[in-house]
């Protein structure tokens, strides 16, 4: 294989140890293994410079690569290679030898860099998701709610269209705190909801028991501790998007983009389009685009982005 990069570094990443193989123009091959501690990264950080190191390499796994890529990023040019693009000689798989391969692929140029966006679109992107999961989260809890509600023979979902609106919140709190008379319960009702007082006399008249109001309780608990928590998120969210506020202008004048709608994509794919050669890559990146899959004239057609989420 033709050397492209002269100097390069090799690194087979896990959890525990970090393994590097170094070669390159008047740079004896050499292989080290270094522990991940932070300590250790920064000895392999000085020894790679004091060698004159200018690209290294490594796959990405799981999120064993980050601390490592957090280290090396402001000295190298580090590139990020997916897993399945880099595959040794079936057989003679060994930590040693995955660093050599690597390295070798990296001399030779023939990997290619996963596109990894600036370190305060990365933690931006943190914030983001780690947001989706909370509202997943108070999603189940709500769920939960109404099995346990269901459970209880309290009906209030068949007549309110909102069981945790005004006035269907007020009712379960009510039947929480002891009161179990439908009639005084469904005098609770605002709004719209007031014209189906009958109705709702007889949704709330369940047999709900102690155990049905614990377990709602913690659910409603847990449903207020999480909106405090995105609350401040939502904070940490906004300080992080001070500096994009045209891109953030831009994309919230597409139809149904909205606050949240354009800090998840500017947290997905970045503020710099010119990492992405062109619409096909964005697009394949984002999954949008299927990979072609041909073996024998037959297709197979498969979503396969051309790049590794991070």
């Amino acid at each position: 294989m033709d050397v492209i990069i002269d100097k390069g570094c090799g690194l087979d990443v896990h959890k525990e140890t970090v393994v590097a193989c170094v070669m390159g123009t008047g740079i004896k091959k050499e292989i080290r293994t270094f522990s991940a501690m932070t300590g250790d990264l920064l000895r392999l950080k000085s020894w790679l410079i004091d060698l004159g190191i200018t690209h290294v390499a490594m796959e990405s796994t799981g999120p064993y690569w980050k601390p490592v890529f957090n280290i090396l990023e402001d000295g190298f040019e580090v590139i990020l290679a997916n897993a399945r693009h880099i595959k040794n000689v079936p057989g003679r798989k060994t930590d040693v030898k995955d660093s050599e391969w690597i390295c070798k692929l990296l001399r030779s140029g023939l990997l290619t860099a996963s596109f990894v966006p600036p370190q305060g679109i990365r933690d931006l992107r943190d914030l983001t998701r780690y947001r989706r999961k909370l509202i997943q989260a108070i999603s189940a809890e709500k769920n939960r709610i109404q099995k346990v509600l269901e459970d209880a023979n309290v009906k209030l979902s068949s007549v309110a269209s909102d069981t945790f609106g005004v006035s269907a919140g007020k009712m379960v709190r009510a039947i929480i705190s002891g009161n179990a008379d439908p009639v005084s319960l469904a005098d609770l009702a605002v709004g719209r909801l007031k014209s189906k007082k009958d109705l709702l006399r007889d949704a709330l008249q369940g047999h709900f028991r102690d155990h049905h109001g614990f377990m709602i309780q913690a659910s409603l608990d847990h449903i207020e501790y999480m909106e405090k928590t995105i609350a401040k998120l939502d904070q940490q969210i906004n300080e992080k998007l001070k500096d994009y506020h045209r891109e953030r202008e831009l994309l919230e004048s597409i139809p149904a983009v909205k606050e949240q709608g354009s800090a998840s994509i500017l947290a997905e794919i970045g503020a710099d389009m010119s990492v992405f050669p062109s619409a096909d890559h964005i697009s394949a990146w984002a999954g949008m685009s299927p990979g072609n899959n041909e073996s024998a004239g037959k297709k197979k057609v498969a979503k396969q982005p051309t790049a590794i989420k991070i």
